[in-house]
């Protein structure tokens, strides 16, 4: 079933308030006392509704035992990504499995995701079209107004409540830093907002463990795992990607054939997004054994894929792998020998490749790395931007739809069908 963009939105918001009732009376029962949870003021918790959305856009070719497992799998990598981001940010874990049997690193467990795959599970047997047939019983001005209205509202929220945790987090261990934050804003107001968050964070996370922020040198560049060492770890990984996709099609099918993800040089976005994630998701179990870490890339490198594969198809129409003749494989996105290449990856990369790369890329004068880096996030984003409108007008010409706008007659001009071919040979235009 297709939804909308305002369903998908609707259903993202009533599932993050469903979540957080679940999570509020949870934590009433266990604690015998109220406690907002969630990481806004509102009544929400995302983490619910972004879950649910996801299962919903990628899993929806998935049924019985398949879509509990996707499901499970799925919410189990968004709770611990999501673990993983507020401790990078806020230098704090809220929540800690540590105590429960086949917990990995107190970030998810066993029984928990077992609880996702049912949640996963129930949202695409009966509880979308529930929550869809009351929204369709409202009038169409109606449920435009109450959904953008709850959406700027929980927008407004999160913004306001994050840059106040983000001012926590810094000013932990100093009071005198508090009051210079809080001399730009209202003081009054400022200090009663931060100490209203401040107290119901507590409440709502009594467990939660604070961690002090790593140390850097800001004499090295790209030191640790931050934003520009990751954004040259995905341009370097798009590059190589394409590179070796292109020898193995050689190797194996005897032909060269272009492998890029986008209109201008050989960049395969999979592989530069696969590799930066990989990173930063395992960055602090890079010296755990090879065992656990291919595994891990087992895993990750399977859901990546599947969702890649969805994605491209609903975006642009287009298929550009089909895995179908291949054992062992669900629904032709993946396939558990490829799956197994990623496991294989991620050892090699964690145990040979990136401490070179890492410490090639930290000897770089910090002035030529930064300008070079935003230099590449400069030409990225432009050669990305056009790629999807070729891809996108690419997939209009198949259907016949004639070219009305500049840019689609721009794109007619300088990405026509065959120059789309000779980048995108392995395309396949899905039939509606």
């Amino acid at each position: 079933m297709q939804f909308t963009g305002l369903e998908l939105l609707y259903l993202f918001l009533i599932y993050s308030f469903l979540g957080w009732v679940l999570e509020t009376t949870a934590t009433a029962v266990k604690h015998r006392q109220f406690a907002n949870r969630g990481l806004i003021n509102g009544p929400m918790c995302v983490i619910y509704g972004i879950t649910a959305v996801l299962i919903t856009v990628t899993l929806s070719d998935l049924s019985g035992f398949w879509l509990f497992l996707g499901s499970m799998i799925l919410a189990s990598i968004i709770e611990w990504s999501v673990g993983h981001l507020i401790e990078r940010v806020y230098h704090e874990r809220w929540w800690d499995y540590s105590n429960r049997k086949w917990n990995l690193d107190g970030y998810i467990c066993f029984s928990m995701s077992l609880l996702w795959g049912v949640f996963g599970y129930s949202v695409m047997l009966w509880g979308n079209m529930l929550l869809l047939r009351a929204y369709w019983m409202l009038p169409v001005f109606l449920r435009s107004l109450i959904v953008w209205g709850a959406f700027a509202f929980l927008v407004l929220d999160a913004t306001a409540t994050m840059c106040i945790l983000s001012g926590r987090s810094k000013r932990m261990e100093s009071w005198k830093a508090a009051d210079e934050w809080f001399t730009g804003i209202s003081t009054r107001l400022g200090r009663w907002i931060y100490q209203k968050v401040d107290q119901r964070i507590q409440r709502a996370y009594p467990q939660a463990k604070h961690y002090p922020a790593e140390q850097k040198n800001k004499m090295v560049f790209a030191q640790g795992c931050g934003f520009y060492k990751l954004f040259l770890l995905f341009f370097i990984g798009a590059f190589l990607g394409d590179i070796i996709e292109t020898f193995f099609c050689r190797a194996t099918a005897g032909v060269w054939m272009s492998r890029s993800s986008v209109v201008w040089g050989p960049f395969s976005i999979v592989w530069g997004i696969g590799i930066a994630g990989i990173t930063a998701l395992l960055y602090r179990y890079r010296n755990y054994s090879d065992r656990f870490l291919f595994i891990m890339g087992t895993v990750l490198g399977g859901v990546y894929e599947y969702i890649c594969s969805v994605f491209t198809e609903i975006a642009f129409g287009t298929v550009f792998w089909d895995y179908s003749d291949i054992p062992f494989n669900l629904g032709g996105r993946i396939n558990l020998l490829f799956c197994f290449f990623w496991g294989i990856a991620v050892v090699v990369w964690f145990k040979m490749l990136y401490p070179r790369i890492s410490d090639w890329l930290e000897r770089i004068p910090v002035k030529i790395g930064k300008t070079v880096t935003w230099i590449s996030v400069v030409f990225m984003i432009c050669n990305i931007t056009v790629s999807c409108m070729a891809l996108a007008r690419y997939d209009q010409r198949s259907r016949s739809v004639p070219a009305q706008t500049g840019w689609q007659i721009t794109m007619d001009e300088r990405f026509g069908d065959e120059r789309m071919e000779r980048i995108y040979p392995n395309a396949l235009m899905v039939e509606e």
